[in-house]
Protein backbone atom coordinates (compact mmCIF):
# COMPACT_ATOMS: atom_id res chain seq x y z
CA UNK A 1 0.00 0.00 0.00
CA UNK A 2 1.61 3.43 -1.52
CA UNK A 3 2.03 6.23 1.02
CA UNK A 4 3.14 10.17 1.22
CA UNK A 5 6.86 10.68 2.59
CA UNK A 6 6.82 14.41 3.55
CA UNK A 7 9.42 15.90 5.35
CA UNK A 8 8.12 19.10 7.06
CA UNK A 9 9.72 22.57 7.45
CA UNK A 10 9.99 23.72 4.07
CA UNK A 11 8.37 26.80 2.91
CA UNK A 12 6.54 26.90 -0.83
CA UNK A 13 7.40 29.11 -3.57
CA UNK A 14 6.20 29.56 -6.99
CA UNK A 15 3.24 29.67 -9.26
CA UNK A 16 0.09 26.94 -9.91
CA UNK A 17 -2.87 26.29 -12.13
CA UNK A 18 -6.08 24.77 -9.97
CA UNK A 19 -6.82 21.44 -11.89
CA UNK A 20 -11.14 21.83 -12.92
CA UNK A 21 -13.68 21.39 -10.02
CA UNK A 22 -14.72 17.76 -9.14
CA UNK A 23 -17.91 18.88 -7.67
CA UNK A 24 -18.54 20.77 -11.25
CA UNK A 25 -17.17 18.07 -13.70
CA UNK A 26 -19.43 14.83 -11.99
CA UNK A 27 -22.53 16.50 -12.60
CA UNK A 28 -21.55 17.96 -15.65
CA UNK A 29 -20.37 14.50 -17.10
CA UNK A 30 -23.91 12.97 -16.03
CA UNK A 31 -25.43 15.92 -17.86
CA UNK A 32 -23.80 14.63 -20.91
CA UNK A 33 -26.91 12.13 -21.23
CA UNK A 34 -29.06 14.46 -22.02
CA UNK A 35 -28.08 15.17 -25.72
CA UNK A 36 -27.54 12.61 -28.01
CA UNK A 37 -24.25 13.38 -29.62
CA UNK A 38 -20.77 13.78 -28.96
CA UNK A 39 -20.16 16.33 -26.19
CA UNK A 40 -16.58 17.68 -25.36
CA UNK A 41 -15.93 18.78 -21.55
CA UNK A 42 -12.60 20.59 -21.01
CA UNK A 43 -10.32 20.45 -18.11
CA UNK A 44 -11.46 17.51 -16.37
CA UNK A 45 -9.36 16.41 -13.24
CA UNK A 46 -8.02 13.00 -13.75
CA UNK A 47 -9.42 12.27 -10.45
CA UNK A 48 -10.69 8.79 -9.24
CA UNK A 49 -13.91 9.63 -9.00
CA UNK A 50 -14.02 10.99 -12.36
CA UNK A 51 -12.56 7.94 -13.81
CA UNK A 52 -15.53 5.84 -11.62
CA UNK A 53 -17.74 8.49 -13.46
CA UNK A 54 -16.75 7.53 -17.38
CA UNK A 55 -16.99 3.90 -16.12
CA UNK A 56 -20.33 4.61 -15.68
CA UNK A 57 -21.42 6.59 -18.83
CA UNK A 58 -19.61 3.50 -20.84
CA UNK A 59 -21.49 0.75 -19.04
CA UNK A 60 -24.82 3.12 -20.24
CA UNK A 61 -23.27 2.93 -23.70
CA UNK A 62 -21.96 6.07 -24.04
CA UNK A 63 -18.62 6.37 -26.14
CA UNK A 64 -15.91 8.11 -23.43
CA UNK A 65 -12.73 8.97 -24.91
CA UNK A 66 -10.00 10.83 -23.00
CA UNK A 67 -6.83 13.14 -23.99
CA UNK A 68 -5.10 14.60 -20.95
CA UNK A 69 -7.68 17.03 -19.40
CA UNK A 70 -10.21 17.12 -22.11
CA UNK A 71 -13.02 14.21 -22.16
CA UNK A 72 -15.37 13.57 -25.15
CA UNK A 73 -18.50 11.91 -24.25
CA UNK A 74 -21.00 10.69 -27.07
CA UNK A 75 -24.18 9.83 -25.77
CA UNK A 76 -25.70 8.27 -28.74
CA UNK A 77 -26.21 4.94 -27.92
CA UNK A 78 -27.23 5.39 -24.54
CA UNK A 79 -29.21 2.32 -23.71
CA UNK A 80 -28.84 0.90 -20.33
CA UNK A 81 -30.95 2.42 -17.54
CA UNK A 82 -29.06 0.29 -14.57
CA UNK A 83 -26.04 1.15 -12.61
CA UNK A 84 -24.37 -2.08 -10.93
CA UNK A 85 -23.83 -1.87 -6.90
CA UNK A 86 -19.96 -1.87 -7.34
CA UNK A 87 -19.70 1.30 -9.62
CA UNK A 88 -22.25 3.01 -7.66
CA UNK A 89 -20.74 2.40 -4.15
CA UNK A 90 -17.31 3.69 -5.87
CA UNK A 91 -18.59 7.34 -5.04
CA UNK A 92 -21.48 9.02 -3.61
CA UNK A 93 -21.97 11.53 -6.07
CA UNK A 94 -22.81 8.55 -8.43
CA UNK A 95 -26.71 9.43 -7.55
CA UNK A 96 -26.64 12.31 -9.87
CA UNK A 97 -27.30 9.99 -12.53
CA UNK A 98 -30.60 9.19 -11.26
CA UNK A 99 -31.96 12.45 -12.84
CA UNK A 100 -29.98 12.45 -16.06
CA UNK A 101 -31.39 8.57 -16.72
CA UNK A 102 -34.87 10.00 -15.80
CA UNK A 103 -34.77 12.96 -18.01
CA UNK A 104 -33.32 10.96 -20.96
CA UNK A 105 -35.01 7.50 -20.76
CA UNK A 106 -37.94 7.75 -18.33
CA UNK A 107 -36.64 5.15 -16.22
CA UNK A 108 -33.44 4.81 -14.22
CA UNK A 109 -32.45 1.52 -11.40
CA UNK A 110 -29.50 2.48 -9.23
CA UNK A 111 -28.13 1.09 -5.76
CA UNK A 112 -27.66 3.51 -3.01
CA UNK A 113 -24.01 5.26 -3.77
CA UNK A 114 -20.78 5.02 -1.68
CA UNK A 115 -18.71 7.55 -0.94
CA UNK A 116 -16.51 9.26 2.04
CA UNK A 117 -18.04 7.87 5.60
CA UNK A 118 -19.31 11.35 7.02
CA UNK A 119 -22.06 10.47 8.81
CA UNK A 120 -25.68 10.20 7.43
CA UNK A 121 -26.07 11.86 3.97
CA UNK A 122 -29.83 10.46 3.24
CA UNK A 123 -30.85 11.06 -0.18
CA UNK A 124 -34.18 11.44 0.61
CA UNK A 125 -34.10 15.03 -0.73
CA UNK A 126 -33.20 13.72 -3.91
CA UNK A 127 -35.93 11.31 -4.37
CA UNK A 128 -38.68 13.68 -3.12
CA UNK A 129 -37.59 15.92 -5.65
CA UNK A 130 -38.11 13.45 -8.44
CA UNK A 131 -41.64 12.66 -6.94
CA UNK A 132 -42.51 15.80 -7.39
CA UNK A 133 -41.85 15.92 -11.17
CA UNK A 134 -43.97 13.12 -11.06
CA UNK A 135 -41.63 10.47 -10.87
CA UNK A 136 -42.23 6.64 -8.71
CA UNK A 137 -39.61 5.31 -6.90
CA UNK A 138 -39.39 1.91 -5.26
CA UNK A 139 -37.30 1.67 -3.01
CA UNK A 140 -36.60 -2.17 -2.20
CA UNK A 141 -33.55 -4.19 -0.93
CA UNK A 142 -30.84 -1.09 -1.09
CA UNK A 143 -31.93 -0.80 -4.78
CA UNK A 144 -34.01 2.49 -6.24
CA UNK A 145 -36.30 1.51 -8.93
CA UNK A 146 -37.41 5.20 -10.82
CA UNK A 147 -39.44 5.61 -13.60
CA UNK A 148 -42.38 8.13 -14.77
CA UNK A 149 -45.90 7.79 -13.13
CA UNK A 150 -48.85 7.22 -15.32
CA UNK A 151 -48.52 11.13 -16.12
CA UNK A 152 -45.03 11.20 -17.24
CA UNK A 153 -43.35 14.02 -16.07
CA UNK A 154 -43.93 17.98 -15.24
CA UNK A 155 -42.73 20.71 -14.98
CA UNK A 156 -43.69 21.49 -10.88
CA UNK A 157 -42.33 23.75 -8.14
CA UNK A 158 -39.96 21.75 -5.80
CA UNK A 159 -39.52 23.09 -2.04
CA UNK A 160 -35.93 21.64 -0.69
CA UNK A 161 -36.08 21.95 3.17
CA UNK A 162 -32.38 22.77 3.42
CA UNK A 163 -30.25 23.40 0.26
CA UNK A 164 -28.76 20.59 -0.93
CA UNK A 165 -26.24 20.72 -3.64
CA UNK A 166 -26.90 16.79 -4.55
CA UNK A 167 -30.75 17.35 -4.56
CA UNK A 168 -30.62 20.80 -6.10
CA UNK A 169 -28.41 19.43 -9.03
CA UNK A 170 -30.41 16.15 -9.38
CA UNK A 171 -33.70 18.03 -9.71
CA UNK A 172 -32.16 20.29 -12.00
CA UNK A 173 -31.10 17.41 -14.80
CA UNK A 174 -34.29 16.10 -14.00
CA UNK A 175 -36.27 19.09 -14.91
CA UNK A 176 -34.94 19.20 -17.89
CA UNK A 177 -36.81 16.53 -19.61
CA UNK A 178 -39.91 17.58 -17.95
CA UNK A 179 -42.38 19.89 -19.95
CA UNK A 180 -43.55 22.66 -18.26
CA UNK A 181 -41.51 25.16 -15.57
CA UNK A 182 -40.03 23.77 -13.09
CA UNK A 183 -39.16 25.92 -9.92
CA UNK A 184 -36.45 24.70 -7.15
CA UNK A 185 -37.21 26.65 -3.79
CA UNK A 186 -34.43 26.49 -0.90
CA UNK A 187 -31.74 25.85 -3.76
CA UNK A 188 -28.14 25.20 -2.94
CA UNK A 189 -26.37 28.54 -4.21
CA UNK A 190 -22.88 27.11 -4.35
CA UNK A 191 -20.37 28.18 -7.77
CA UNK A 192 -20.41 24.51 -8.55
CA UNK A 193 -24.53 24.69 -9.53
CA UNK A 194 -23.88 28.10 -11.38
CA UNK A 195 -21.07 25.87 -13.68
CA UNK A 196 -24.10 23.16 -13.97
CA UNK A 197 -26.22 25.77 -15.48
CA UNK A 198 -24.12 27.31 -17.44
CA UNK A 199 -23.34 23.65 -19.28
CA UNK A 200 -26.97 22.78 -19.45
CA UNK A 201 -27.32 26.61 -21.26
CA UNK A 202 -24.53 25.37 -23.33
CA UNK A 203 -26.89 22.18 -24.27
CA UNK A 204 -30.22 24.28 -24.95
CA UNK A 205 -31.89 24.01 -22.00
CA UNK A 206 -33.60 26.73 -20.72
CA UNK A 207 -31.96 26.86 -17.09
CA UNK A 208 -32.18 30.30 -14.72
CA UNK A 209 -31.37 31.66 -11.01
CA UNK A 210 -28.52 29.37 -10.24
CA UNK A 211 -26.45 31.10 -7.57
CA UNK A 212 -29.82 32.18 -5.90
CA UNK A 213 -32.26 29.77 -3.43
CA UNK A 214 -34.55 30.08 -6.69
CA UNK A 215 -33.87 28.54 -10.22
CA UNK A 216 -36.46 27.70 -12.88
CA UNK A 217 -36.58 25.33 -15.58
CA UNK A 218 -38.35 25.51 -18.71
CA UNK A 219 -38.03 21.69 -19.78
CA UNK A 220 -38.79 19.02 -22.08
CA UNK A 221 -37.39 20.63 -25.14
CA UNK A 222 -34.66 18.82 -27.45
CA UNK A 223 -30.76 18.88 -26.01
CA UNK A 224 -28.19 19.02 -28.34
CA UNK A 225 -24.26 18.53 -27.60
CA UNK A 226 -21.83 20.84 -26.65
CA UNK A 227 -18.72 22.11 -25.54
CA UNK A 228 -17.57 23.24 -22.24
CA UNK A 229 -14.56 24.30 -20.23
CA UNK A 230 -15.16 23.10 -16.31
CA UNK A 231 -14.48 25.77 -13.46
CA UNK A 232 -11.56 25.58 -11.61
CA UNK A 233 -11.82 23.77 -8.49
CA UNK A 234 -12.09 25.88 -4.90
CA UNK A 235 -11.24 23.20 -2.25
CA UNK A 236 -8.49 22.31 -3.98
CA UNK A 237 -6.99 26.14 -3.97
CA UNK A 238 -8.23 26.41 -0.54
CA UNK A 239 -5.78 22.93 -0.14
CA UNK A 240 -2.79 24.78 -1.55
CA UNK A 241 -3.17 27.85 0.24
CA UNK A 242 -3.49 26.34 3.27
CA UNK A 243 -0.43 24.65 2.78
CA UNK A 244 1.26 27.76 1.99
CA UNK A 245 0.11 29.23 5.18
CA UNK A 246 1.26 25.77 7.56
CA UNK A 247 4.64 25.85 5.54
CA UNK A 248 5.47 29.19 4.99
CA UNK A 249 6.38 31.19 1.95
CA UNK A 250 4.40 32.59 -1.17
CA UNK A 251 2.60 30.72 -3.78
CA UNK A 252 0.32 32.23 -6.33
CA UNK A 253 -2.69 30.32 -8.16
CA UNK A 254 -4.38 30.72 -10.93
CA UNK A 255 -7.60 29.61 -12.42
CA UNK A 256 -9.86 29.99 -8.99
CA UNK A 257 -12.07 33.07 -9.18
CA UNK A 258 -11.41 34.59 -5.24
CA UNK A 259 -14.95 35.51 -5.06
CA UNK A 260 -15.61 31.73 -4.47
CA UNK A 261 -13.31 31.45 -2.15
CA UNK A 262 -14.33 34.64 0.28
CA UNK A 263 -15.02 33.03 3.01
CA UNK A 264 -11.90 31.19 3.47
CA UNK A 265 -9.66 33.76 2.28
CA UNK A 266 -11.22 35.78 5.12
CA UNK A 267 -9.82 33.18 7.79
CA UNK A 268 -6.25 33.02 6.00
CA UNK A 269 -5.78 36.84 6.37
CA UNK A 270 -7.26 36.93 9.92
CA UNK A 271 -4.72 34.21 10.75
CA UNK A 272 -1.50 36.23 9.50
CA UNK A 273 -1.23 35.67 6.08
CA UNK A 274 -0.87 38.19 3.24
CA UNK A 275 -3.32 38.15 0.64
CA UNK A 276 -3.47 39.87 -2.51
CA UNK A 277 -5.88 38.74 -5.75
CA UNK A 278 -6.95 39.29 -9.02
CA UNK A 279 -9.74 38.27 -11.52
CA UNK A 280 -8.31 34.46 -11.74
CA UNK A 281 -5.32 34.78 -9.27
CA UNK A 282 -4.40 34.34 -5.88
CA UNK A 283 -1.47 35.52 -4.17
CA UNK A 284 -0.17 34.13 -0.28
CA UNK A 285 2.41 34.66 1.62
CA UNK A 286 3.26 33.41 4.94
CA UNK A 287 5.88 34.18 7.04
CA UNK A 288 5.40 33.98 10.93
CA UNK A 289 3.57 31.03 12.95
CA UNK A 290 -0.79 31.21 12.44
CA UNK A 291 -2.76 32.84 15.10
CA UNK A 292 -5.98 32.17 16.23
CA UNK A 293 -9.13 32.86 14.68
CA UNK A 294 -12.77 33.79 15.24
CA UNK A 295 -15.06 30.83 15.34
CA UNK A 296 -14.73 28.87 12.08
CA UNK A 297 -18.67 27.50 11.97
CA UNK A 298 -19.17 25.95 8.16
CA UNK A 299 -22.52 26.45 6.40
CA UNK A 300 -24.08 26.04 3.05
CA UNK A 301 -22.40 28.65 0.65
CA UNK A 302 -21.79 31.73 0.49
CA UNK A 303 -20.83 30.77 4.19
CA UNK A 304 -17.23 28.77 5.16
CA UNK A 305 -17.01 25.44 3.15
CA UNK A 306 -17.50 22.04 5.15
CA UNK A 307 -14.98 20.77 2.30
CA UNK A 308 -12.44 23.17 4.43
CA UNK A 309 -12.80 22.78 7.62
CA UNK A 310 -10.27 20.26 8.12
CA UNK A 311 -7.67 21.90 6.01
CA UNK A 312 -7.70 25.08 7.71
CA UNK A 313 -7.84 23.17 11.51
CA UNK A 314 -5.03 21.12 10.01
CA UNK A 315 -3.01 24.50 9.66
CA UNK A 316 -4.29 26.33 12.21
CA UNK A 317 -3.28 23.30 14.89
CA UNK A 318 0.38 24.04 14.55
CA UNK A 319 0.35 27.38 15.11
CA UNK A 320 -0.51 29.56 18.42
CA UNK A 321 -3.62 30.75 19.59
CA UNK A 322 -7.19 28.81 19.87
CA UNK A 323 -9.99 28.85 17.27
CA UNK A 324 -13.29 26.99 17.50
CA UNK A 325 -14.81 25.25 14.86
CA UNK A 326 -18.13 24.37 14.50
CA UNK A 327 -19.19 21.95 11.79
CA UNK A 328 -22.87 22.67 10.72
CA UNK A 329 -23.07 20.72 7.48
CA UNK A 330 -22.09 17.02 8.77
CA UNK A 331 -22.31 14.49 11.91
CA UNK A 332 -18.66 12.53 11.42
CA UNK A 333 -16.49 15.29 9.83
CA UNK A 334 -13.93 15.05 12.93
CA UNK A 335 -12.18 11.69 11.93
CA UNK A 336 -9.16 13.74 11.38
CA UNK A 337 -8.83 15.06 14.37
CA UNK A 338 -7.19 11.91 15.80
CA UNK A 339 -4.64 11.38 13.34
CA UNK A 340 -3.83 15.00 13.93
CA UNK A 341 -3.47 14.19 17.65
CA UNK A 342 -0.77 11.86 16.68
CA UNK A 343 1.20 14.86 15.47
CA UNK A 344 1.40 16.79 18.75
CA UNK A 345 -2.53 18.89 18.12
CA UNK A 346 -4.56 19.82 20.50
CA UNK A 347 -8.20 19.74 19.48
CA UNK A 348 -10.74 18.83 21.92
CA UNK A 349 -13.96 17.64 20.47
CA UNK A 350 -17.72 18.13 21.70
CA UNK A 351 -20.26 17.17 19.61
CA UNK A 352 -20.56 20.11 16.63
CA UNK A 353 -17.66 21.61 18.37
CA UNK A 354 -13.85 21.22 17.94
CA UNK A 355 -11.64 23.48 20.40
CA UNK A 356 -8.11 23.97 18.01
CA UNK A 357 -5.21 25.13 20.72
CA UNK A 358 -2.22 25.67 18.57
CA UNK A 359 0.81 23.74 19.82
CA UNK A 360 3.26 26.38 17.59
CA UNK A 361 4.90 23.25 16.07
CA UNK A 362 3.01 19.37 15.18
CA UNK A 363 5.74 17.05 14.91
CA UNK A 364 5.64 13.81 12.44
CA UNK A 365 4.00 11.15 12.61
CA UNK A 366 2.65 7.34 10.44
CA UNK A 367 -0.99 8.62 10.11
CA UNK A 368 -3.97 7.67 7.58
CA UNK A 369 -5.92 8.96 5.81
CA UNK A 370 -9.83 8.93 7.18
CA UNK A 371 -11.87 10.66 4.54
CA UNK A 372 -10.97 12.95 1.17
CA UNK A 373 -10.56 15.99 3.17
CA UNK A 374 -9.65 14.30 6.41
CA UNK A 375 -6.42 13.09 3.90
CA UNK A 376 -5.82 16.68 2.47
CA UNK A 377 -5.78 17.93 6.07
CA UNK A 378 -2.57 15.74 6.64
CA UNK A 379 -0.52 16.89 3.99
CA UNK A 380 -1.33 20.28 5.08
CA UNK A 381 -0.02 19.30 9.04
CA UNK A 382 2.82 17.79 7.94
CA UNK A 383 3.94 20.11 5.43
CA UNK A 384 4.28 22.34 8.12
CA UNK A 385 5.54 19.83 10.93
CA UNK A 386 9.03 19.48 11.82
CA UNK A 387 10.82 16.02 10.86
CA UNK A 388 9.04 12.97 8.67
CA UNK A 389 5.64 12.30 8.29
CA UNK A 390 3.60 9.31 6.24
CA UNK A 391 0.58 9.38 5.05
CA UNK A 392 -1.16 6.49 4.05
CA UNK A 393 -4.69 5.31 2.70
CA UNK A 394 -4.27 7.58 -0.47
CA UNK A 395 -7.31 6.48 -2.05
CA UNK A 396 -9.29 8.67 -0.09
CA UNK A 397 -6.90 11.48 -1.62
CA UNK A 398 -6.76 10.62 -5.31
CA UNK A 399 -10.38 10.86 -4.88
CA UNK A 400 -10.37 14.48 -4.69
CA UNK A 401 -6.95 15.46 -5.98
CA UNK A 402 -4.86 15.45 -9.23
CA UNK A 403 -1.30 15.04 -8.85
CA UNK A 404 -1.33 16.31 -5.24
CA UNK A 405 2.21 15.40 -4.68
CA UNK A 406 3.52 16.80 -7.76
CA UNK A 407 2.28 19.62 -7.46
CA UNK A 408 3.53 20.17 -3.92
CA UNK A 409 7.14 19.56 -5.01
CA UNK A 410 6.92 21.71 -8.06
CA UNK A 411 6.31 24.28 -5.07
CA UNK A 412 9.27 23.02 -3.08
CA UNK A 413 7.90 20.50 -0.70
CA UNK A 414 9.68 17.28 0.57
CA UNK A 415 7.32 14.90 -0.37
CA UNK A 416 7.29 12.02 -2.78
CA UNK A 417 4.65 8.86 -2.56
CA UNK A 418 6.66 5.22 -1.67
CA UNK A 419 5.00 1.73 -2.28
Amino acid sequence: MSYYEIQGGRPLHGALAIHGAKNSVLPILAACLLAPGQSVIHNCPDLSDVSATLDILRLLGCRVDREESTVVVDASALGRNDIPEHLMREMRSSVIFLGALLARLGRAELSYPGGCELGPRPIDLHLSALRALGAEILEEQGTLCCRCGQEGLNGREICLSIPSVGATENAMLAACGCPGLTAIVGAAQEPEIVDLQNFLRCLGAEVRGAGTPAITIRGGAPLHPAEYRVMGDRIAAATYLCSTAAAGGEVELTGAPPDTLTAVLTCLEEAGCTLHTGPDRIVLSSCGPLRGISPVRTAPYPGFPTDAQAILMAALAGGEGATLFVENIFDSRYRHVDELRRMGADIQVAGRAAMVSGVGKLHGAAVRSPDLRGGAALVVAALGAEGITRVSQLRHIRRGYQSLDKNLRALGAGIRELP
